[in-house]
């Protein structure tokens, strides 16, 4: 497989893989600033590609329904107009339109439209992971970039059916990439679950943890306060989500939060690049054949 030296060298594409809170963002934050890594943020490409039109259209609905003449009619005329400010580093919009469960006058949304934005999220989550190989080629292209982070988001393992080798997105994060999985340990973990607690916020969530968590609950959700549905939720699904990351990891790479993350702050790119030549072994076989294959065609091209 060479030395690291060369591994160092070569045109990277890592999909990171962990629970929301884990640190993908901030690691891959961290890639582009030292090293000029494309970060594709898969919540970013959601909200400004897959579910702009929902988002826009939900804000402009909420404005109307405030009943005041001067700003609808504005709207109507096209006097004025809205337009989300959606960052990689302000996710904010993606957050609020998938929203919580509950009662209405506290700010939740009932069943119907709960459940329909969940399944918006989840079609749209399986479209940017599928343009995954575009952005690859689109930031060396475009913008100069050598290597790629997929900063993927948390429910990833619950669009993904490991158990099926032909599963697309799977087939296409594979064939690119090398799927690193951060599993956080005991300490960190708890650490998540008070940052749930104190400040919970809308998540995707598989229909199989959904549903029966919703069976006896009301159609409109009257009486549920939207934080108190949800902050009990997330310890139940970390266990809930943590056998799914498993399967998916042994499509590539697992490694410690204290692998990654050992002198309390994010690693830079060649430390981070170390991480993996040292834990990887024969794991990195197959990536290092890909980043080959993609050093060459680019070489050539």
């Amino acid at each position: 497989m060479g030395n690291f030296e060369n591994f160092k060298a070569l045109p990277h594409a890592i999909t990171l893989l962990g629970m929301s809170g884990v640190g993908k963002t901030v690691l891959s934050t961290s890639l582009r600033r030292s090293a000029n890594w494309f970060h594709y943020s898969a919540d970013y490409r959601i909200g400004t590609r897959y579910l702009a039109e929902h988002i826009l259209d939900n804000i402009k609905f909420k404005i109307m329904s405030m009943q005041d003449p001067f700003v609808a009619d504005l709207l109507r005329s096209d006097s004025i107009y809205i337009e989300h400010n959606i960052s990689v580093d302000n996710l904010e919009p993606v957050s609020t339109f998938l929203g919580m469960y509950g009662a209405p006058s506290s700010g939740g949304l009932d069943m119907q439209t709960f459940l329909h934005r969940q399944r918006l999220y989840r079609d749209a989550e399986i479209q940017s992971m599928l343009d995954v190989p575009d952005f690859i080629a689109k930031g060396w292209r475009l913008y100069g970039c050598d290597s790629f982070v997929n900063d993927a988001s948390g429910s990833l393992c619950e669009v993904v059916d490991a158990n099926d080798p032909e599963d697309p997105v799977l087939e296409r994060l594979t064939a690119q990439s090398l799927i690193v999985y951060i599993r956080a340990d005991t300490a960190f973990e708890e650490t998540l679950k008070d940052r749930a607690r104190t400040h919970p916020k809308p998540l995707f969530y598989h229909p199989d943890f959904l549903t029966p968590r919703l069976a006896d609950m009301p159609e409109d959700g009257a009486g549920v306060d939207p934080v108190g549905f949800v902050r009990p939720l997330f310890p139940e699904l970390l266990a809930f989500r943590r056998p799914r990351y498993e399967r998916l990891a042994r499509h590539g790479l697992t490694l410690e939060t204290a692998d990654v993350f050992s002198k309390g702050g994010a690693p830079d790119a060649e430390t981070f690049l170390a991480t993996l030549w040292e834990q990887g072994g024969n794991q990195l076989d197959v990536y290092v054949a890909i980043c080959e294959q993609r050093q060459a065609e680019r070489q050539s091209g």
